[in-house]
């Protein structure tokens, strides 16, 4: 049974989901953008008896508090920091990590910090290379990158959230659209009707370009600590496309790809399937270690 809980970090609450018996191995689970834990749902359902599972909403996402953004940074250095804390008052001390999207640069920040507590990576569209990013869809974000006016921000407003944007982020690439339900992007169009919620994304978007120097950084905290690693990655995701998720094999060792029939948000069409990688990869890879 999944339990919805709110904790205080910093002043602000933050959300979470919980499931799962606690002496089973922790897996943590990092949502992406615009999402929230709520894209974990189903996931949740299918691995509640194997794992102790914690989902949360980053500040500005989801059910968390939506802090003002002139007494709240939003970077990825400061939900790193959130999350950080975050687990450590829930007592996290050895878990795994899912990453999806925004979850990739927050997971990898607090792995790289604290490289003994985690136990292992289930990777789906998150990047960590530079060739994960093409022109042919980061341009836009590039261009905000080398000058963030307030013309460049609404471009990328408008483009990454406007009611068409959200719905085309679970629906490209995907094989049938009948399966991808609608309530994912009406409850982030909700979310983001928030006083200055959009502003606060276009913060983080903007922010993105702090973690391209980061890369080598956390190559090298996969060459050197090995954290075994499960990729499950949407073939046609066209803003994570799957020629990020090769390079991986290059640092890590204990590596599985499975490289899947669909798009960015691959959990809405394939958590039944995912779920059962996660199953056998941590039987066969991570028995013994994970905690």
């Amino acid at each position: 049974m999944t339990t919805y809980n709110k904790i205080k970090i910093d002043g602000l609450d933050i959300f979470y989901r919980e499931a799962g018996p606690s002496n089973k191995p922790k897996l943590l689970l990092l949502h992406g953008f615009p999402a929230s834990s709520f894209m974990f749902r189903d996931l949740i359902e299918h691995l509640q008896r194997d794992f102790h599972l914690i989902a949360p909403d980053y500040p500005g996402f989801g059910h968390s508090d939506a802090p003002d953004r002139k007494t709240f940074a939003y970077t990825f250095d400061n939900l790193a920091d959130i999350i950080d804390k975050f687990t450590a008052k829930l007592g996290l001390t050895k878990f795994g990590i899912y990453m999806q999207d925004f979850g990739g640069p927050v997971g990898f920040r607090l792995a790289s910090r604290h490289p003994n507590k985690v136990s292992f990576f289930v990777i789906q569209n998150a990047n960590a290379y530079e060739e994960g990013l093409p022109d042919s869809f980061w341009s836009l974000a590039r261009t905000l990158w080398n000058d963030p006016s307030p013309a460049n921000r609404e471009k990328i407003r408008e483009a990454a959230m406007s009611d068409e944007a959200l719905a085309w982020n679970y629906t490209h690439g995907v094989a049938d659209q009948s399966r991808i339900s609608p309530d994912s992007w009406l409850l982030q169009r909700a979310l983001l009707a928030r006083p200055e919620n959009k502003d606060a994304m276009v913060d983080l978007l903007y922010d993105y370009r702090t973690n391209l120097p980061l890369y080598p950084k956390w190559q090298e905290y996969f060459r050197r600590h090995q954290p075994p690693a499960l990729i499950v990655w949407g073939e046609n995701d066209i803003i994570f496309p799957p020629v990020g998720a090769y390079p991986y094999q290059k640092d890590l060792k204990h590596v599985a790809l499975n490289i899947l029939e669909t798009g960015h948000f691959a959990l809405e069409d394939y958590a039944e399937a995912i779920a059962g990688h996660i199953r056998r990869f941590h039987t066969s890879s991570i028995s013994g270690v994970a905690a």
